[in-house]
């Protein structure tokens, strides 16, 4: 992903990494800005395979619910849960509901940015915060680049992502609150795999949405194919 003066983007590429490419593009003055994440070797792993499809299930449960009068916020919440939900499936999250889970900040640990920003002449468009309820002050969601209710015509970028950091992780492990709720035998083997984002761009319709970033691989399977081809 980004890299700086002070700490270049200049690993090696190797055999069972997982490669996230966050690209723009610009045509006739127009923006757009997608995400994808697959593995360097073209077939992945099961534990890659899990996170993946954590986070794609995540990104269309909230293209499903998308419509004018939905709060932004409330999507990315829906991301949230639907990445609990998951973890909690597989044994990484314990000894909790998934409310439970949520009302500890449990998906920040994973989710730690916001849901997504508007797009349109800027790749991340202007308006977030005008005539819009104030930031929420709480993990995670605090990122958000805008609180405002849906309405048709908006494009907005749709990009949960599932991380295993160090620092968050060291974090959780060490607040009473978040630990209990923790399986590190299962969650330490994801530790320094990075992460997936799985980034669309999405316009509101009258009564829904329409994805603008269409015909890209997105499934495990498709893009095991379109990198076969290669």
């Amino acid at each position: 992903h980004y890299g700086h003066a002070g700490e270049p983007n200049d690993k090696r590429v190797n055999d069972g990494d997982m490669l996230l490419f966050d690209m723009g593009a610009e045509y006739a003055g127009y923006t757009a800005d997608i995400t994808v994440s697959f593995p360097a070797s073209g077939k992945f792993t099961e534990s890659q395979k899990f996170v993946y499809n954590t986070c794609l299930k995540a990104n269309k449960a909230v293209q499903k619910a998308m419509r004018p009068g939905i709060s932004w916020p409330d999507m990315h919440r829906l991301a949230e849960r639907v990445i609990v939900e998951e973890f909690l499936k597989q044994g990484l999250l314990v000894n909790g509901t998934v409310d439970q889970l949520l009302d500890a900040h449990m998906g920040a640990i994973f989710m730690p940015h916001g849901l997504g920003h508007f797009i349109g002449l800027d790749v991340h468009d202007v308006g977030g915060y005008v005539n819009a309820p104030e930031r929420i002050d709480e993990p995670g969601i605090r990122y958000l680049r805008t609180t405002r209710t849906l309405q048709k015509g908006m494009v907005i970028t749709v990009e949960p992502g599932v991380y295993f950091g160090d620092a968050l992780l060291d974090n959780a492990y060490a607040n009473p609150d978040q630990a209990k709720y923790m399986n590190n035998t299962m969650i330490e083997p994801y530790r320094g795999t990075g992460g997936v984002r799985i980034e669309d761009v999405v316009a509101v319709t009258e009564d829904g949405s329409e994805l603008l970033s269409h015909d890209l691989p997105r499934t495990v399977e498709e893009i095991e194919a379109f990198m076969a081809e290669r």
